[in-house]
């Protein structure tokens, strides 16, 4: 109870000093000097305290399992381990809320003491535009979703968490998810305070280049884990399902992608500004808007938080805001004749990157197509489709092919002009290399078609040019070397694990078998065993292969107690060359198990590629600048 009313009282404080630190900021921006009043420091320092408090007393509510709090009560229970009581404080609509409002009262505290060697009126313009997030997220979370409604007489018992939330990956997804998410408002806040302050310069993408790699490398981190997550804990047996909760964590990733490109151009080169401050703001409005989409009830989703209409109103509502506010200050204070014009030759460093952008734009638009369509058909029409995989592929794979070439010839291109004449030999090589290793592969494979075709050679080319440029590129951008070579990598796993992989779905009885490719796969037995919040029937599977190799795998039904739900746990067998699957079901009359077996070739390949990409972000964020 104690916890409960700290951590209540504790968001109105967060909220008052939210508001206090308004009037003191307008104050110190008017004054002439250059030092921002300490004040204000410390008013941003007990916005983030105070939030930081509830949040914790939010987590000490689920801990002490205090039913007497209805957020805790709806998504908590006493049979819970207490690793998933404490994930459930942000496994819920308004304790994830919450958690939103910590990161963005942090950043913006880091923020202003990271950024003392910019103008005074740019970081106070910044700090303002955030508070204009934080107060609405404020009003968010008191209005239509307060953690600490109390509800009476106190429950002795609570509903319980979604069991296939109760998760070690999507317990510390979410939160690195929101790193990357949130990250993006600092990058939307300074941007349009950098457009009304004219402060757009070298010296800001400098300063600016930081949050953007912050934000990328969390929210590209954030997405692996939770594809992980789906991976084996939703059945789904691959690493993308193009489920709308997943899209709208990816459309941010493409803008945030093609800004982290766009920034080093202006830094460089000083041109592209307002392609720049568009990104910025285009990346912050898809965040949200994958917010109000999950929140609103809209989305159909194995992990959607909400189904309020009030709520979606509310996001909606202040996101139009946001958008409207931001595009006024842009088309307002942001004049073209003000920024240095500079003419790109296409044969140059900055035109690759261009042409990239353009590729990460068409990429967005059609998952943003594939994922909102149906929803406004629905409102339309009442008629219900589905946007599947079929979709995405065709209209993506095609150009990832121009998009690949790109991203192999332009960190060999100069900035200003290249000459094309002078292609070095190693590029050549490169090339050849790849074009017999492809040839050599698809002759073992079998034509796979041509589209599939060019895009192994034309990945192969990205793959066998990074590695050249490791070795013998003059001057090291040992980040930029490190993404590309993850983003080779990526692509080539995903490519043949959708080509090679195969499966074998049947409805089964203990003691039956049956054969896949040149495997047979024995079900022997099944075995129960309790457990503290839930029941386990354990299938024990053997498989053998055609050299007479067991493989024993031990896929799992759970049946929660609370909530009352099923779920299906797959065992997995990982090597370097592929991952066995196996997940069963229970049929109708629970004689019959259904059954399905997968091959899955370079399934890691997917995750270590992804953590190299990752690794790549690091490096950027600590190198010294690398080209004169």
């Amino acid at each position: 109870m104690l916890a409960h009313q700290i951590g209540h009282y504790s968001l109105i404080l967060g909220f008052f000093f939210s508001i206090l630190i308004i009037p003191i900021s307008i104050k110190n921006f008017n004054k002439k000097n250059k030092i921002i009043d300490n004040k204000i420091f410390s008013i941003s320092f007990f916005q983030f305290f105070f939030v930081l408090v509830s949040f914790f007393g939010l987590i000490l509510s689920f801990v002490n399992s205090d039913f007497g709090n209805e957020t805790v009560f709806n998504n908590s229970h006493t049979t819970k381990p207490l690793f998933y009581k404490i994930s459930g404080t942000w496994g819920n609509h308004e304790g994830s809320l919450l958690l939103w409002l910590l990161v963005l009262t942090l950043f913006i505290f880091i923020f202003l003491i990271k950024s003392n060697n910019q103008p005074k009126k740019y970081r106070i313009l910044t700090l303002l535009f955030q508070q204009v997030i934080i107060i609405g997220f404020f009003l968010f979370l008191l209005k239509t979703s307060n953690p600490f409604n109390y509800l009476f007489p106190t429950p002795k018992e609570g509903l319980g968490l979604n069991p296939i939330l109760q998760d070690p990956a999507l317990a510390i997804h979410p939160p690195i998810l929101y790193l990357g998410y949130v990250g993006s408002s600092i990058i939307f806040s300074s941007s349009l305070a950098a457009v009304v302050a004219k402060h757009i310069s070298t010296v800001w993408a400098k300063h600016i280049k930081f949050w953007i790699l912050v934000s990328w490398i969390f929210l590209t981190f954030g997405i692996m884990l939770g594809s992980i997550w789906a991976y084996y804990e939703l059945g789904w047996g691959g690493f993308w399902f193009w489920d709308p909760v997943e899209n709208v964590s990816l459309m941010p990733w493409f803008c945030l992608t093609a800004l982290l490109h766009c920034i080093l151009v202006l830094e460089k080169r000083s041109t592209l500004s307002s392609w720049t401050i568009i990104l910025s703001i285009a990346t912050f409005m898809l965040s949200m808007s994958g917010t109000f989409l999950v929140r609103s009830g809209i989305l159909n989703s194995v992990h959607t938080f909400a189904n309020d209409p009030e709520r979606g109103i509310f996001i909606l509502i202040f996101l139009f805001i946001l958008i409207l506010f931001s595009l006024i200050i842009f088309f307002v204070f942001h004049k073209e004749k003000d920024q240095k014009i500079v003419k790109i030759n296409w044969s140059s460093k900055e035109a690759s990157i261009l042409f990239n952008n353009w590729f990460l734009m068409y990429f967005l638009s059609v998952v943003l197509i594939g994922t909102v369509y149906p929803i406004f058909l629905d409102v339309l029409s009442s008629e219900k489709i589905s946007v599947g995989p079929p979709f995405y592929y065709k209209l993506i794979i095609p150009f990832l092919i121009p998009f690949l070439f790109f991203m192999s010839i332009g960190p060999n291109l100069n900035w200003i002009k290249s000459e094309i004449k002078k292609i070095k030999i190693q590029i050549v090589l490169s090339f050849v290399i790849s074009l017999l290793i492809s040839f050599v592969i698809l002759n073992q494979i079998g034509f796979v078609g041509l589209i599939n075709s060019v895009l192994i050679l034309v990945t192969f080319y990205l793959f066998f040019i990074t590695i050249k440029d490791f070795f013998l590129k003059k001057f090291k951008n040992y980040s930029q070397i490190f993404s590309h070579f993850g983003f080779s990598l990526l692509i080539l796993s995903i490519l043949f694990n959708s080509i090679l992989s195969s499966e074998k779905t049947i409805n089964l009885k203990v003691g039956e078998e049956f054969s896949f490719r040149e495997e047979t796969i024995f079900f022997e037995s099944i075995e129960s065993i309790k457990n503290k919040n839930y029941k386990s029937i354990i299938g024990n599977f053997k498989i053998k292969d055609k050299q007479n190799n067991f493989l024993q795998l031990k896929p799992e039904l759970r049946i929660y107690n609370q909530p009352v739900m099923i779920t299906s746990e797959a065992d997995i067998k990982t090597t370097l060359y592929y991952d066995k699957f196996l997940v069963m079901n229970l049929v109708k009359d629970y004689e019959y198990f259904n059954v399905r077996y997968q091959v899955k070739p370079f399934m890691i390949w997917i995750w270590i590629s992804t953590v190299i990409l990752v690794i790549g972000g690091f490096l950027s964020l600590f190198q010294r600048s690398y080209e004169k």
